[in-house]
């Protein structure tokens, strides 16, 4: 599988393929702020130009950004590895190692800390971004999906698709402190850090 990097005016983009590549691109600031390509012989919109096409693991699937490091972190679904991409250079600079099936992954700039759901395994791994290692593997329920930070309260959430919860993560300890039952399946998950009586969901 590779990654495709892209940049705009304003932003870079950052988007899998089936392809074994990593694609980054750039467009106006009236297009399309992000996009996933499944097709690599597919045109860039107008205004939008490939400027990296980075190889990565097999099957890339989920991508995080540190905007501090300016590092793009990538899951390799079928490897079981997360590549690690500076954005500096486009280049992988190290493939760590993680649960089963990882497919979704969050960044915690306030940590440094990049956290990714193993949907297999059952578990979300905690990566070092000072090191580029495993530091803790925390079981999260079956079928785990989606995950989501909240940096304000240094928390971390997890989707369970087959046990049909979200369960709470305590940055500091790497350990539930709670699971939450939601409805059927649930998979993406994402954050509002900054409402009134806590995070939304």
């Amino acid at each position: 599988m590779r990654c495709h990097r892209l940049r705009t005016r304003q932003a870079r983009i950052v988007a899998g393929t089936m392809l074994a590549a990593f694609v980054v691109f750039g467009a106006a600031p009236s297009s399309l702020a992000s996009s996933i390509s499944t097709n690599a012989a597919a045109q860039p919109a107008a205004g939008t130009d490939v400027t990296a096409t980075i190889p990565a693991g097999e099957s890339p699937v989920g991508v995080g950004v540190d905007e501090h490091t300016d590092t793009v972190y990538v899951t390799n679904e079928f490897r079981n590895t997360v590549s690690v991409i500076s954005g500096r250079t486009n280049a992988v600079i190290a493939t760590v190692p993680v649960g089963t099936q990882p497919l979704n992954v969050a960044v915690n700039q306030a940590t440094n800390r990049i956290y990714v759901a193993n949907q297999a395994g059952g578990t979300v791994s905690v990566i070092s971004g000072r090191t580029n290692t495993v530091t803790a593997t925390v079981a999260s329920g079956h079928g785990t999906s989606g995950v989501a930070v909240d940096p304000v309260t240094n928390t971390i959430y997890a989707t369970s698709v087959a046990d049909d919860t979200v369960s709470v993560i305590d940055g500091r300890t790497n350990t539930v402190v709670a699971t939450i039952p939601v409805g059927r399946t649930p998979s993406g998950i994402a954050v509002m850090p900054q409402t009134t009586g806590g995070p939304t969901l």
